[in-house]
């Protein structure tokens, strides 16, 4: 297949896409516009869709939604929370002018869809009857179908409405990959290409850990599926494979899948995958590896994007128009970079754009830092990454913790804390072994309290330095002491080992947090919130 009149791109970094945790990946084209959904998870907004004009560069569209059901736990009420659940695997498509995004809720049990006219929404919510795991929506002519399942991949027709299956439509196992001793087949993304049906999976290898992709093709919607693995590749990296995600065409016909890779405590990051075909079955890649070097589409010329991490100084940038500001500020008015760790309780937080403070006030008793309400976080970046922020201290109440923090079941953090004979600084983390699957999901379970140092002031400016190259996936943290000669940055405690676990089930990220252990109504103000992108720590 040719692949004139497109760009050569010679830097053998293109992959991976972002270096952000962006996981199970769908993509779609809309003209010449790109767009990507992933899983978000527990954090709120959710439903985050990127947008690009090259495959390569990506930057915010939209949220799809504020928040779900507002249930006790997705609001992190007393010790409830839903880490690790939430909005998975997300099918998005795009008919007859109308947007569709659907996915599970894994502590709800419930299978939602959205739609909409516009990318930004608004969007319009309603559910379909069922439990439809890692679901692939297909619009067929006048028949809709979902393909959905573990190990075993079914395919059910849907209503006209998409509110339940049709009653006497068709529903049938398609794959199957029983007894497989890993992951079996999963994560489907359901096709019609030239007349044909695909189906594209995720498995692991069964002699051994390692995602795999694979693809299976029938010449009807209720004949015989065949195939197999169509890329068995860790780019050379850690023997993590690259597998489940979306494919797209470009205008000019050439076609792409948007996967993702496991690169540990960091996340699941998106690669591109060049596709071609023969006799109408797709060629991954070259002999099912991810080439170094390959064309990707001609963007927009000129064309800036919006970083998808970024510093913030917590002010308002004025002059947007209506669109802009909805893009840039989609996050219940601060930067689409943030997402709180679950449904945020508004009114405990208030941004002062005047004087560029966030102030964050507590509004229960908590045992430990993942039970905080309204952290603000951000991704982190692969391969290493720094954040940084001067934390307002004044008004914490005795008991109160208000500071900056690697937020992972296995967290790591540095904090202000008040006393009652003064503020002082810590930092504290809770360990994890590396052969476990997840961190203890007891909510009274606390980290350890590896340092302490006395402070007088109550203004004091901390930062998370972290390493995940190679998965080396370490946390360091500092504070900046002013009172020694010149001013110097001074480390606290230990280097925080990071894992990425099942309790979470996403990329570590930055969180700005403030909680109670004692009475309520303290509070913090977060300000001059730097992210530090770095090649190597």
């Amino acid at each position: 297949m040719s692949f004139e009149n497109t760009l050569w791109i010679q830097d053998t970094e293109i992959n991976p896409i972002t270096r952000l945790d962006y996981p199970d990946p769908d993509v779609i084209r809309v003209g010449d516009v790109y767009y990507m959904i992933s899983t978000t998870m527990h954090f709120m907004p959710g439903g985050e869709i990127l947008r690009s004009y090259d495959l390569v560069n990506w930057e915010h569209a939209a949220f799809v939604y504020d928040c779900l059901d507002s249930t006790s736990g997705q609001q992190l009420n007393e010790a409830e929370n839903i880490y690790g659940k939430g909005m998975w695997a997300a099918s998005l498509r795009f008919h007859q002018e109308v947007f569709y995004v659907c996915f599970v809720a894994n502590d709800t049990g419930k299978t939602y869809l959205y739609t909409a006219k516009s990318i930004a929404g608004p969007w319009k919510k309603q559910q379909i009857m069922g439990f439809y795991h890692d679901s692939s929506l297909l619009f067929d002519d006048d028949n809709i179908y979902i393909a959905y399942g573990n190990k075993d991949i079914y395919i059910t027709q849907l209503n006209a409405d998409l509110t339940a299956p049709l009653a006497g439509g068709l529903h049938r196992l398609a794959v199957s990959d029983t007894g497989h001793p890993r992951l079996g087949y999963e994560g489907t993304h359901f096709y019609k290409i030239n007349g044909k049906y695909y189906l594209f999976l995720i498995h692991s290898l069964r002699d051994r850990w390692m995602r795999t992709e694979a693809c299976f093709v029938s010449d009807s919607i209720d004949g015989i599926f065949v195939g197999g693995d169509v890329l068995v590749d860790d780019r050379g990296y850690c023997n993590q494979g690259v597998a489940q995600g979306g494919i797209v065409d470009t205008p000019d016909g050439k076609w792409y899948a948007m996967l993702f890779q496991d690169h540990g405590a960091v996340g699941r990051i998106p690669v591109l995958v060049p596709i071609t075909w023969e006799e109408d079955y797709p060629v991954f890649g070259i002999d099912k590896r991810i080439p170094q070097q390959f064309k990707i589409p001609l963007g927009k010329e000129n064309y800036v994007y919006e970083p998808l991490i970024q510093s913030d100084d917590f002010k308002r940038e004025s002059g947007l128009s209506t669109i802009q500001e909805q893009e840039r500020y989609g996050c219940y008015g601060l930067k689409s970079v943030w997402q709180f760790n679950h449904q945020p309780d508004l009114h405990l937080v208030r941004q002062d754009v005047e004087h560029g403070i966030l102030w964050i006030e507590t509004g229960k008793i908590c045992k430990n830092l993942l039970q905080a309400v309204n952290m603000l976080t951000q991704r982190m970046l692969f391969p290493a990454c720094g954040g940084e922020v001067t934390v307002d201290a004044s008004a914490l109440k005795i008991g109160d913790y208000a500071g900056i923090c690697a937020l992972q079941g296995c967290y790591g953090m540095v904090a202000v804390t008040r006393r009652n004979d003064g503020f002082y600084l810590v930092m504290n983390g809770r360990e994890a072994k590396n052969n476990a699957m997840q961190v203890s999901s007891k909510a009274d379970v606390t980290g350890t309290e590896w340092e302490e140092v006395r402070i007088e002031q109550n203004m004091i400016r901390l930062r998370i330095e972290v390493d995940f190259a190679q998965m080396k996936d370490e946390a360091r943290f500092f504070y900046y002491d002013g009172v020694s000669s010149g001013g110097i940055w001074k480390q606290i405690g230990i280097a925080q080992k990071l894992y990425f676990k099942l309790d979470h089930f996403v990329g570590c990220r930055f969180g700005l947090f403030v909680y109670a252990t004692k009475e309520i109504g303290g509070k913090a103000g977060f300000l001059r919130f730097q992210y530090n992108n770095y090649d190597r720590i």
